[in-house]
């Protein structure tokens, strides 16, 4: 039977972390936190689910997930945020695959998500397809912000049957304010790649991004938060795109 390592980096999500764990005890063979110093009760309620929880500081996403490499201990590591859990669906999923043997390198699955309390079916945000499961040595995270499992070259790829149940926004709030951190960050990490912020992506690659979610993707099937998810996803591409320009031309953007 293969074994798995669940994996979950946190800072102050006592509000979630009970709901995740709870989702993954029957397929877990060992449970991994990497925590960035959190105040809250967040390390009490792991030590619950006999976690092992590892305080570290952090260095950006992608650095504190790869982190788990080295700790693991089981074949697979399976990648989740603390505001995610897995549907029915998909435990049967893994618990078949655990049972009949797994003979990819890594796993996509389908990540449906709740905004304002409404699971959105539509547009950008369904499916969103990722890879969380991986076999030890068979790839890393990369990127600093919107980071992704890139399994290495060849490797084998399944999608698994269910889906993973992102809590991502409670409030307008909470995206406003991580909107301005993501765009920022974006920024940054495409200048470093010596991208240039065109007058074209400034002002066509927002209209785009709009039109492509909200209309030929059905996003406007999602109702008021299909039209404010696809709204926002237009503007982050103009602010990430304004910031890269004030990047380009030696500016502070903060």
């Amino acid at each position: 039977m293969n074994t798995i390592s669940i994996v979950v980096i946190t800072f102050n999500e006592a509000k979630n972390i009970a709901r995740c764990l709870n989702s993954v005890k029957l397929i877990a063979d060992e449970i991994i936190i990497i925590d960035s110093n959190s105040t809250d009760a967040t390390e009490l309620l792991c030590q619950q689910f006999n976690a092992t929880f590892i305080k570290r500081t952090f260095t950006d996403y992608a650095d504190q997930r790869n982190h788990a490499f080295e700790l693991a201990k089981m074949e697979y590591l399976f990648f989740l945020d603390a505001d995610e859990e897995l549907s029915e669906q998909l435990i049967h999923a893994i618990q078949k695959l655990k049972d009949t043997g797994m003979d990819k390198d890594a796993y996509k699955i389908n990540r449906f998500n709740n905004f304002c309390g409404k699971w959105i079916k539509h547009g950008m945000w369904y499916p969103e397809r990722l890879v969380r499961m991986i076999k030890n040595g068979k790839g890393k995270w990369q990127g600093r912000i919107h980071e992704t499992l890139q399994p290495i070259e060849g490797a084998s790829l399944q999608l698994l049957k269910g889906d993973l149940l992102h809590y991502s926004y409670n409030n307008i709030d909470s995206l406003v304010s991580k909107l301005n951190n993501y765009t920022t960050l974006q920024a940054i990490e495409m200048q470093a790649m010596n991208k240039k912020a065109t007058w074209f992506k400034l002002y066509i690659n927002p209209i785009w991004a709009f039109i492509n979610g909200y209309f030929m993707k059905l996003g406007f099937l999602d109702g008021w938060e299909g039209y404010v998810i696809h709204k926002s996803i237009s503007y982050q591409t103009m602010i990430k795109y304004a910031k890269l320009r004030k990047l380009n031309q030696g500016k502070e953007i903060s």
